[in-house]
């Protein structure tokens, strides 16, 4: 795919202007954020919501809370959570053992480490691995300095790729490793602007630039997109 024609800071502003002030995940600290990663699988935000809103009222988003909660209130909780529940189960108690047998019940102390130690925490617990881990240290205000990448996930990578960042190969490892070396020297340096970016290119991911049938006549990028350019090429072309 071509190199592309914007640059990171003009893309990040152009969608700012267009969605408005993204909103960050309702989880306050790093245990609620790890909750929240793991409170559903495949589904969309307002049911991830719904499960872990749940969580919240009907048992409590604190380890000991999640440890003594019977099976019978977590099963019906996490089968609204999509497929696999029962391991759904397991993992929310195992975030909840590993808080507390090894950060004495309070994950937020991770903060008070260096960069590469809280990330090498936060990969103990389910499902969190590089990407997650960068996402929610971001989210609590922590980033790397200096900053080398920007955590992405499947609907901001998309974006980027389209935009001609990188390019998308048959690893899902490769192609996030050249997207990140694409946009390198293009990156916000606070966490809040990175988080920023992160939330803007995932909720464009979501809204327009979708996996099928993506928006391109909707979306405030599409004058400088390869993507776009390409797809509405080949509705031009006579064999169409």
């Amino acid at each position: 795919m071509p190199q592309s024609r914007l640059n990171l800071p003009d893309i990040l502003a152009s969608l700012s202007e267009h969605y408005g002030e993204p909103h960050p995940p309702p989880a306050n600290g790093l245990f609620e954020h790890v909750m929240w990663e793991n409170a559903c699988y495949l589904l969309p935000d307002e049911r991830r919501l719904e499960v872990f809103e749940s969580l919240r009222r009907q048992v409590g988003l604190t380890a000991s809370a999640i440890q003594n909660a019977k099976e019978s209130v977590l099963l019906p909780l996490a089968q609204r959570g999509g497929m696999r529940p029962e391991t759904r189960v397991f993992r929310w108690r195992e975030i909840a053992r590993i808080t507390l047998t090894q950060f004495a019940g309070n994950l937020d102390g991770i903060l008070t480490q260096s960069y590469a130690d809280a990330r090498r925490a936060l990969k103990q617990f389910p499902t969190i691995g590089d990407p997650g881990a960068e996402k929610i240290l971001l989210f609590c205000g922590m980033a790397p300095h200096p900053v080398l990448s920007l955590p992405l996930e499947s609907n901001g990578l998309r974006v980027l790729v389209r935009l001609g960042f990188g390019r998308s190969q048959k690893s899902y490892g490769a192609t996030y490793r050249s997207v990140q070396d694409a946009i390198s020297r293009q990156l916000p340096t606070s966490a809040h602007e990175l988080t920023q970016a992160h939330l803007l290119l995932r909720e464009h991911g979501k809204i327009l630039c979708k996996d099928k049938s993506p928006l391109c006549h909707q979306c405030p990028l599409a004058p400088n997109c390869t993507y776009a350019a390409t797809l509405a090429g080949s509705f031009l072309s006579p064999n169409h």
